[in-house]
């Protein structure tokens, strides 16, 4: 079973705690503060140092190809036994994009903007950092298909922290081999 929680830095804690997650990515800018929970081990906690940017920004780190990339490859590595927790430090751009990112590495055949409508089903808030879309879209072969559902999906209601969500991604039981 498939399971991502989205949270702020806030509640990242609470939402480990109370979610069982193996896997933690943190997206955060550098010299953010972050206490990796005990019950993750250093391997399973993903750190992608940046600011929530579109554009260059002096003395700012704008989300690079590297960033996706890293993220990519940490999402094939899951093992999806336990949750994976995404987090930014409000809960609604970077971790809302990161999420999007995951669930479409995980899921090829699914379609983005069902994928899409799965995030704003599962938080009115969330509103997915631009950035990262085109590079990740690219890498995994979407053709253009991510960036437009996430233009559909727009920009969610106004909120300074998101409060922490589970995207449902409505998860079958895999076929035996």
């Amino acid at each position: 079973m498939t399971t991502i929680h989205v949270c702020p830095l806030s509640q990242l804690h609470a939402t480990v705690a109370a979610t069982g997650a193996g896997r933690i990515v943190s997206l955060l800018t550098q010299g953010t503060l972050v206490e990796r929970p005990d019950a993750v081990a250093l391997e399973d906690h993903l750190f992608l140092s940046m600011h929530d940017i579109v554009e260059e920004q002096p003395d700012m780190e704008l989300p690079r190809d590297a960033h996706v990339e890293e993220l990519i490859a940490f999402a094939q590595k899951w093992d999806r036994a336990k949750p994976i927790v995404v987090h930014c430090f409000a809960g609604i751009s970077r971790s809302t994009a990161a999420a999007y990112i995951i669930a479409c590495v995980l899921y090829p055949e699914r379609d983005e903007g069902e994928l899409a409508a799965a995030l704003r089903k599962a938080s009115p808030s969330a509103s997915a950092t631009s950035r990262w879309l085109g590079v990740a879209d690219a890498k995994l072969e979407r053709d253009g298909r991510m960036v437009r559902a996430i233009a559909e999906f727009g920009r969610g209601v106004d909120a300074t922290e998101g409060v922490p969500y589970l995207l449902d991604l409505g998860d079958r039981p895999r076929p035996e081999a």
